[in-house]
């Protein structure tokens, strides 16, 4: 159901990676992300996914709740993969009618969804560990230097929050009418794909009535607290760099290293 889908949810702890200062956490899987672009081979993406497993096995999160984040892309994964087997040129390995499987296709096809699975997992991480204030704290501090370009860092970091934070909400709600729905003899799946467009009607109409309620209560509730934005804000607890984070920093730099030593000197498996 809906209810798998875990996008935005967060899981209180107290592990090192749960610790760390958000700012640290948002920049490295930013930095990670793009670390993953320097890999060419399996020797680089298998040191990303031991990395990887590591960081998961630090922050006590179980590696099913990871999985589970990929579900929701799985089609767009073997999609990938499908495109590039059979749209890559090279040495054929077997025919499947008119389409040629290549050995260079499977091979950057297998790739190319291994670097899409370490993108959605790693990023799922960052919720997972951090919570929407955290979240929300973190992204302001790191927009705040551009504020002297007019950037409204607080509205931007709250709407991008609030946004999360309303995602396993909004998914348990369409949850909820969907199975209303279908106790009432709803059937959201036999039929062709205009079919199916056509039984969601029931599911999305109330699904769109609750978000603009949800809203509009969220509006009146943050001005009934004189909600202002960023003006004149303060914390109570203030963000502060310590050695976890330098830590964390050390260890995304060495990684850096090591990814760039391999494809400098062509190692690969």
């Amino acid at each position: 159901m809906l209810t798998d889908i875990t996008l935005g949810q967060y899981f209180p702890g107290r592990s090192p990676i749960h610790l760390l200062d958000p700012r640290t956490k948002i920049l490295s899987v930013i930095t990670y992300i793009f670390t993953i672009f320097l890999a060419e081979n399996y020797l680089a993406y298998g040191i990303l996914a031991a990395f990887a497993a590591m960081i998961v096995g630090i922050s006590g999160i179980p590696a099913k709740m990871v999985i589970r984040s990929l579900k929701p892309l799985w089609i767009i994964i073997l999609l990938t993969l499908a495109i590039h087997i059979f749209s890559t040129p090279g040495t054929v390995i077997y025919h499947l009618g008119p389409l040629s499987v290549t050995q260079e296709g499977l091979r950057m096809g297998i790739l190319m969804s291994l670097r899409l699975a370490l993108l959605i997992a790693v990023s799922s991480l960052l919720t997972f560990t951090t919570s929407p204030i955290a979240l929300t704290d973190g992204i302001e501090r790191l927009l705040n230097p551009f504020r002297r370009l007019g950037v409204p860092a607080h509205e931007l970091a709250m709407m991008m929050t609030i946004a999360l934070r309303f995602i396993p909400t909004l998914l348990e709600e369409a949850d909820r009418i969907m199975k209303a729905q279908m106790a009432r003899g709803a059937d959201f799946t036999s039929g062709n794909i205009l079919r199916r467009a056509k039984n969601m009607v029931p599911l999305l109409v109330p699904l769109f009535i609750s978000a603009f309620r949800r809203a509009d209560e969220l509006a009146v509730a943050m001005e009934a607290r004189c909600y202002r934005g960023g003006e004149n804000r303060t914390r109570m607890k203030e963000l502060r760099l310590g050695s976890r984070d330098m830590v964390a920093a050390a260890a995304l730099a060495g990684l850096i290293v090591v990814l760039v030593l391999v494809r400098v000197y062509n190692l690969a498996i």
